[in-house]
């Protein structure tokens, strides 16, 4: 029977990045932003301006990426001892980036598709009501940017990488999309009362979609490939190798490396040798590689040379 506590060999899963004052930043934005969004509706509806409806819709499914958002930081902290996550919620904050980029792509494709119809179906627009509470939209979200920018501009870093808060990037680019969406609005609705220019507001949709379309991408890339457990890139596990190579007569026969949040890492590794050691002098060469939060050495020991991978 084991007398000996196991605390020296155990160790926390909660690899989860979040910055605590993102939480409460997206609150007063998603707040900001709700308020916006039902002054755009109430005026879209007393002054019949479609556009200033769609904007107040659109920025709807922004208060509904905030609450995503809210609801990711929530969920992760609340969960982050919870064993039932092999490796913490580290990965709920990457989700609700994720979820809020498809968001973002739909936005982009309604938006486009609504300024092509309105390309070929020109509506009356009250310029001077649309124009005054395009103003004060934009207003809020230059506010709402500042909100998150400081927070999202300056990341902590840790080790050799940074904290990445995906779920805050969301939220950034979400009030990014507003802000653009209302510099275009202005834009075009003065083209079309001053220049007579009402095509204008179509045009600038697409543009505004576009734009989006490819920050979303952006989020969606980074996001995914760590929601599929993409591996590291390929020098730093060369180097991973050379390093346990390095070291007597091992082999590293596997490498399994992926991420279990923003930027921490598991590591699988199978070792072949003739002179087994226990898992963590292993584990001290790789001290230096700061990524690696989460390590797993398997030793095969090896008693005649052939049985060594060939370098």
């Amino acid at each position: 029977m084991h007398i000996h506590t196991l605390r020296q060999w155990q160790h926390s899963h909660d690899f989860s990045a979040i910055h605590h004052g993102g939480e409460s930043r997206t609150i007063k934005v998603l707040v900001l932003t709700f308020i916006t969004m039902v002054v755009e509706i109430i005026a879209g509806n007393m002054f019949g301006s479609m556009a200033l409806l769609a904007d107040g819709w659109h920025m709807g499914t922004h208060v509904a990426a905030f609450g995503i958002s809210i609801f990711a930081y929530q969920y992760a902290k609340k969960n982050s001892l919870n064993p039932n996550f092999s490796f913490g919620t580290g990965k709920v904050s990457v989700l609700g980036g994720f979820a809020s980029a498809v968001a973002l792509a739909v936005i982009a494709l309604v938006m486009a598709g609504e300024s092509v119809s309105r390309l070929y179906h020109p509506q009356n627009i009250h310029f001077n009501e649309a124009i005054l509470v395009a103003v004060l939209g934009l207003a809020i979200n230059l506010i709402s940017a500042f909100l998150l920018q400081d927070h999202h501009g300056h990341e902590h870093s840790s080790h050799e990488g940074h904290h990445h808060d995906h779920n805050l990037r969301a939220a950034y680019l979400h009030v990014l999309a507003d802000a653009l969406t209302s510099v275009l609005a202005i834009i075009a609705l003065f083209s079309g009362k001053y220049f007579g220019l009402n095509w204008m507001d179509p045009a600038m949709g697409i543009v505004g979609a576009l734009v989006i379309s490819r920050w979303a991408w952006g989020l969606l890339r980074d996001t995914s490939s760590i929601l599929l457990d993409h591996s590291m890139e390929g020098a730093d596990i060369i180097k991973i190798k050379k390093i346990l190579e390095a070291d007597s007569d091992n082999r590293v026969a596997d490498v399994h490396v992926w991420k279990v949040g923003p930027d921490h890492y598991a590591a699988i590794i199978s070792i072949v040798t003739q002179y087994p050691k226990p898992p963590e002098h292993y584990k001290r060469l790789l001290k230096d590689l700061k990524k690696l939060d989460h390590i797993t050495i398997e030793i095969n020991p090896c008693l005649e040379p052939p049985c060594l991978p060939e370098t």
